[in-house]
């Protein structure tokens, strides 16, 4: 990890020679500069957390996935035709969410602390490297994996559906959509977990990190509720927290794409923008947090 650092920290070669031409770069193009190192240092650490999760043997249970997905739909053979390629769609979307999750919420959690506990953090922050640009990297490590594991997931559902095809079902590339909605809410549920471990221990951050799981789901049922209560603050505790929590309802499109249907652009457009909102406000806090927090 500190050699990947030290070499994504190096600075940009300039030749010798001409103080000319080194004055005008350096004038002109020093923010790109410091933009292009800092980007290769996120993009290190990104690279080591992929490494270190995959030798967490994190990636091995697609191997597991794939295969009961395709014992699945042979013992489904024996079902209706109307019933089969949906029980496939139902399955395979609900086993990627929540494996997704488990991954987000198990590993999230600990992308900060064992940096910590290994007493590696203190050799990666005595090079140039930022403690938001260390978070951000570790970020977009675990969604580069998570992505990884939604890719192959989704072409297990898809084999699986392609061997039970029947000429009167959707097309395959029809459950895709579904796919990167759960994509995105993983990645919302990513920069969750890593919130909560830039403060908190790893037990209470996924705990907490599930809880918002969960209540994510019923986010609607929130302001419902807040709605009906009879006393003032109460309707204000309950409205806050359906605006500060992430509606992950948006993202629950399992039910209609197991019976064929696909998210309109709006609802797709709309809801991978306010995920790339929720995941900024996330790692901001995240950053903000970290910068205050004390390691001795």
């Amino acid at each position: 990890m500190a050699k990947e650092i030290k070499e994504a920290t190096q600075e940009f070669p300039l030749t010798k020679g001409n103080h000319n031409q080194r004055a005008a770069i350096h004038a002109t193009d020093s923010h790109a500069l410091r933009r292009g190192t800092m980007l290769r240092r996120i993009a290190a650490i990104a690279r080591n957390a992929f490494r270190e999760a995959v030798r967490d043997r994190v990636l091995y249970n697609l191997v597991l996935f794939v295969l009961l997905l395709i014992v699945g739909a042979i013992f489904l053979g024996e079902l209706s035709d109307d019933q089969q390629s949906k029980i496939i769609k139902d399955m395979g979307l609900s086993a990627m969410l929540l494996f997704g999750a488990f991954i987000s919420i198990f590993v999230g959690v600990s992308l900060v602390y064992k940096e910590i506990e290994r007493r590696t953090i203190y050799a990666i922050f005595s090079k140039p490297v930022g403690r938001g640009e260390f978070l951000v990297g570790k970020y977009f490590g675990l969604c580069l994996t998570l992505l990884v594991n939604v890719i192959v997931m989704g072409i297990g559902v898809s084999l699986a559906l392609l061997f039970v095809k029947r000429p009167l079902d959707p097309p395959i590339i029809n459950i895709w959509p579904a796919i990167l909605l759960i994509y995105a809410e993983l990645m919302i549920l990513t920069a969750v977990a890593l919130l909560f471990s830039s403060f908190s221990s790893p037990a209470l951050s996924a705990l907490l990190t599930f809880f918002i799981f969960i209540i994510g789901h019923f986010s609607a049922d929130l302001k419902t509720f807040a709605a009906s209560m009879g006393t003032t603050s109460a309707r204000y505790l309950f409205g806050a927290l359906f605006y500060l929590l992430p509606n992950l309802a948006n993202y629950s499109y399992i039910t209609p794409a197991a019976h064929g249907q696909t998210p309109p652009l709006a609802l797709l457009f709309a809801s991978l923008g306010y995920a790339i909102v929720y995941i900024a406000v996330l790692l901001a806090a995240a950053t903000l947090i970290f910068n205050r927090r004390n390691f001795k």
